[in-house]
């Protein structure tokens, strides 16, 4: 959950009913959940949850969250493609070693060694809020290193400009207030108030979601991957990043939520002008996270976009 104070065809009973199968089977979904990357005297473990069969769909979570952010959405993807739902380093069930290598860079670069290694083809990245800065440095990739492997992206509520940094941020970057802040107060009074600025309503926060994201951060490693990623989450090089989005050709789906805090709406329209292959779309009626708070008219917007029908 990232930056500054943070209608579809199928019925949200059937989202609903398809999201519990997806976590009831998730631990026998793929039989190696964990993928071993990164050097071979630094491997790093990161959890993947991989389910159905066709072409594949590598889902990317944002700041502070992990791969139970796709509950919604994945299991209705999963009807006709090979969906890897994957906790970056630092997240959910992954590694998260003491050390400061927890950049936007730093993830790419393990993603990209995982997309070789799956040997994943005409492959569809949907990134969120910081997921979508890693799936854009990706993207950058995609004729040198990862050369016609990746075809298409979609990226929602996306960091992809320097922008205002909140004071939840600042603090983390602080050496004392950070140790303080982050390991003084709990876990799940830290993850309620992130999405209480994430979320357009409230009312749709629940416990489990709540316990989903607060659980990594009570042991020592998770806080400090929470406090080196945020430190992180604006690249110094940010501004010469940018101006590379222009070349970025893939066919690409920029979905915005109309009340974002976080990742306000205007850098969505700045960088669906800088891309040539961009369409723009905004879902109404949400905060930050589209794919939670509003997943039917996301999963729509991303069938029509991948030429599936949402409804089969």
């Amino acid at each position: 959950m990232l930056l500054k104070r943070y209608s579809a065809t199928l019925g949200l009973a059937a989202i609903m009913a398809a999201a519990s199968a997806f976590a009831l089977a998730a631990n026998d979904a793929n039989e190696f959940p964990f993928a071993r990357l990164g050097p071979p005297d630094a491997p790093v473990k990161l959890y993947t949850v991989e389910r159905g069969e066709g072409p594949p769909v590598l889902l990317i979570h944002g700041f502070g969250t992990n791969s139970f952010t796709w509950r919604h959405v994945a299991p209705d993807l999963a009807r006709d493609h090979k969906v890897i739902a994957v906790d970056l380093k630092g997240f959910g069930r992954s590694d998260k070693p003491f050390d400061e290598r927890y950049a936007a860079s730093d993830q790419a670069e393990l993603l990209a060694q995982l997309i070789l290694d799956r040997d994943l083809h005409h492959l569809t990245i949907v990134g969120h809020s910081f997921g979508g800065g890693i799936a854009l440095l990706l993207a950058l990739e995609a004729d040198t290193r990862l050369h016609g492997q990746i075809a298409k992206l979609v990226l929602l509520d996306t960091i992809a400009y320097p922008q205002a940094i909140p004071v939840f941020f600042k603090l983390l970057d602080r050496p004392v207030l950070s140790q303080v802040g982050v390991r003084m107060a709990p876990p799940s009074v830290q993850i309620q108030m992130a999405l209480r600025i994430a979320y357009f309503d409230n009312s749709k926060i629940g416990a489990d979601e709540i316990e989903a994201y607060a659980a990594p951060m009570k042991t020592a490693a998770g806080k400090h991957a929470l406090i080196h990623s945020a430190r992180q989450i604006m690249p110094p090089d940010a501004e010469k990043i940018a101006a590379r989005y222009s070349t970025i050709t893939l066919p690409t789906l920029i979905l915005w939520c109309d009340h974002d805090r976080i990742v306000p709406v205007e850098i969505g329209i700045k960088l669906a002008r800088e891309m040539p292959n961009a369409n723009f779309r905004v879902i109404d009626q949400c905060g930050h996270m589209p794919q939670e708070e509003q997943p039917e008219a996301t999963m729509l917007q991303i069938r029509q976009f991948l030429g599936t029908p949402l409804d089969q």
